[in-house]
């Protein structure tokens, strides 16, 4: 995997799009906008968050035991009849904990964008984020991850590495907003744009990660 977002368009990745849709209420397009701009911002916090012995260590923990990628192996079950309320309350958590008080500025500028309010898309992370942890355990074991470090180049490279400063940047930004008019502005202007210009969800992941 070459970046996180290139989950999305993976089989994979679009039935865990249909799934969240189907529980959420949401249709795929606003669900796949709303995937597009979170993830990378959730895969950036957790890096920050790993620049510390004990986050590392609390992050690695997690991948190893509760969030071993043991999700992925049984998606029709988690989506049939709606997803239990147990994994939407660990997502929460999940948010809580790898946000911060940041949490509520990120759902709002990411509502913003993607024409939907906070609630919805608090209610489409919660879902998402225990998957997306699946998915790093995963490619914890896939990769041997064993050290803070194995786990810092992981991280970096579902990113895009070092490669994509302008995208890094641009994430730095969204973690650091409060959520006012002037950031959404540059939200706007950078990924719209290039999303605009390259056509669709592929311009989108283009503006994201250097073109890759």
């Amino acid at each position: 995997m070459s970046g996180i977002l290139d989950l999305l368009n993976s089989d994979l990745g679009k039935n865990i799009i249909n799934g969240i849709s189907s529980t959420t209420g949401h249709d795929t397009t606003r669900t796949t906008s709303v995937l597009t701009m979170a993830l990378p911002v959730l895969m950036k916090a957790m890096e920050r968050n790993t620049s510390t012995p004990e986050g590392a260590q609390g992050l690695m923990g997690a991948l190893m035991t509760k969030h071993d990628g043991s999700i992925l192996d049984n998606l029709g079950d988690l989506f049939s009849g709606g997803v239990d309320e147990t994994i939407k309350n660990d997502g929460d958590k999940i948010l809580n904990h790898v946000l911060g008080n940041k949490k509520q500025g990120v759902e709002k500028i990411i509502g913003e964008k993607s024409g939907l309010d906070t609630n919805s898309v608090a209610q489409i992370l919660k879902v998402a984020t225990p998957i997306l942890m699946g998915v790093l355990g995963q490619q914890s074991r896939q990769n041997n991850v064993s050290t803070p470090n194995d786990l810092s180049n992981l991280l970096g490279g579902l990113l895009g590495g070092n490669d994509a400063k302008q995208e890094q940047s641009f994430l730095e930004k969204i973690l650091d907003a409060d959520g006012d008019g002037s950031v959404i502005d540059d939200v706007a202007g950078m990924v719209l744009g290039d999303a605009k210009k390259k056509g669709g969800l592929g311009g989108l992941l283009g503006g994201l990660f250097g073109g890759k």
